[in-house]
């Protein structure tokens, strides 16, 4: 699993949690719908930190809360060489 599907992974689960679809997401953190879009698809890999802190403010979370899960506190970078 790439880095970038755990934190895809872990924005679908909070919108499923809450009941928010990611339309909605976007209008709460002011993060426009094709950013998200292209976030939750894969499309954009590496996304600003500044648009983490948006969605994980509109989840009523700090950055540190939103990056503070099993998945990704496991993650090993060894694992994810770039060629």
């Amino acid at each position: 699993m790439d880095y970038s599907d755990l934190y895809v992974k872990r924005i679908r689960k909070l919108c499923s949690e809450r009941g928010i679809a990611i339309n909605k997401l976007a209008v709460m953190s002011g993060v426009s719908q094709s950013t998200l879009d292209n976030i939750v698809r894969g499309l954009t890999k590496d996304p600003r930190v500044k648009t983490l802190h948006k969605i994980a403010l509109a989840f009523g979370m700090t950055l540190a809360e939103f990056l503070d899960f099993d998945a990704l506190n496991e993650y090993s970078f060894e694992d994810d060489r770039e060629e």
